[in-house]
């Protein structure tokens, strides 16, 4: 981005496009797939309408957005990477160019803790943090403290996931495609793809047993991966509620408790007018492309396979998802305005 930047708190520019996606209000709708592979994102805008042409625009820091119409509807592909810092990035800058609810559905690869064989799917009913502790000593080992932190865990938005991502998933599937979509599951999310997620490399990373470690604390744990719980945190952050998990028995990492502070709302979408706060809603498909058991891992056709329909069914159910026109992003000067709008930009 090279244009001038007007305000340091959160920077954006002065037509307001905000610093990391680019996208400005009106570029990015209610209705949110995001992966972390930008030809996994182009595939998935294949099955948009014809009219209005997608919208597309890649930003400098490599964040991809397509935005346009799915059977009607529109329905934004955000392209974010890897790991918890771009769902940050992501979550904060599309809520600043979005008015109303936001329904989210993150599609992405995973690891399976259990014998699940690679091509299943997994849709997480929670997700745990597991965080490498930056005050271990992990050149000389530490007597003192344990090298990875557990958070508590956040759950997926139930109606999101029960009532129309698993029925679209299970009607989408080809009868060839025999592999389960299970749902009794619960998800990690790492902050690296290596350590704390109990690979062995030439680095001393003191997590020869941490998945036993999480098999044996975390109820249900299925998959390793490094997005999901950000996404859910920060859903169940906006909105300000303790969402019931689905397992309560999960340890608790200890943390110092900072004064709170309460700040102005930034320079983005208006929300002082709404009558009741919007809302986001998150849920998760998790594609399995390798087998931590088994040490499987899923072959380039199978992938090409199963993200051709899972795909379509993440439209499907987003499409579904019933979101009352008064908490829908206006039409007009949107992108997917189909009396005529700005077809691309770039930056």
């Amino acid at each position: 981005m090279r244009d001038t930047i007007t305000d340091a708190n959160f920077p954006k520019t002065a037509d307001g496009r905000v610093y990391h996606l680019g996208i400005k209000d009106g570029e990015v709708a209610n209705r949110i797939v995001t992966v972390g592979s930008i030809s996994r994102a182009q595939d998935i805008a294949k099955h948009f309408d014809s009219s209005p042409k997608p919208f597309s625009l890649q930003s400098e820091r490599g964040f991809l957005t397509i935005t346009g119409r799915y059977r009607g509807v529109p329905v934004s592909i955000v392209c974010i990477g890897m790991g918890g810092p771009n769902v940050d990035f992501f979550i904060r800058e599309v809520r600043e160019c979005v008015r109303g609810d936001l329904l989210i559905i993150r599609l992405g690869s995973c690891g399976c803790l259990t014998d699940l064989p690679v091509g299943s799917l997994i849709l997480p009913k929670a997700s745990i943090a597991v965080t490498r502790n930056l005050d271990f000593d992990f050149a000389n080992g530490d007597h003192w403290r344990t090298p990875y932190r557990l958070s508590k865990p956040v759950s997926a938005d139930l109606d999101l996931l029960m009532a129309q991502l698993k029925g679209a998933l299970e009607s989408a599937r080809p009868v060839a495609a025999p592999n389960p979509i299970v749902t009794n599951a619960v998800n990690a999310s790492t902050d690296s793809f290596y350590s704390s997620q109990g690979r062995q490399t030439s680095f001393q990373d003191y997590n020869s047993g941490l998945i036993d470690h999480l098999k044996e604390t975390i109820p249900d744990i299925t998959s390793l991966e490094m997005e999901t719980y950000w996404i859910f945190h920060l859903a169940a952050s906006w909105k300000g509620l303790s969402t019931p998990s689905p397992a309560s028995n999960f340890p608790l990492a200890t943390s110092p408790v900072l004064p709170s502070h309460s700040s102005p709302h930034p320079q983005g979408v208006d929300f002082s007018n709404d009558v009741h706060k919007p809302l986001i809603k998150a849920a998760a498909v998790q594609m399995v492309f390798a087998s931590r058991r088994s040490q499987d891992f899923i072959t380039p056709q199978q992938v090409s396979e199963l993200e051709a329909w899972s795909g379509g069914a993440v439209l499907e159910a987003l499409r579904a998802m019933n979101v009352p026109h008064n908490r829908l992003h206006p039409n007009e000067g949107s992108v997917w305005d189909l009396k005529g709008a700005p077809l691309k930009a770039a930056l």
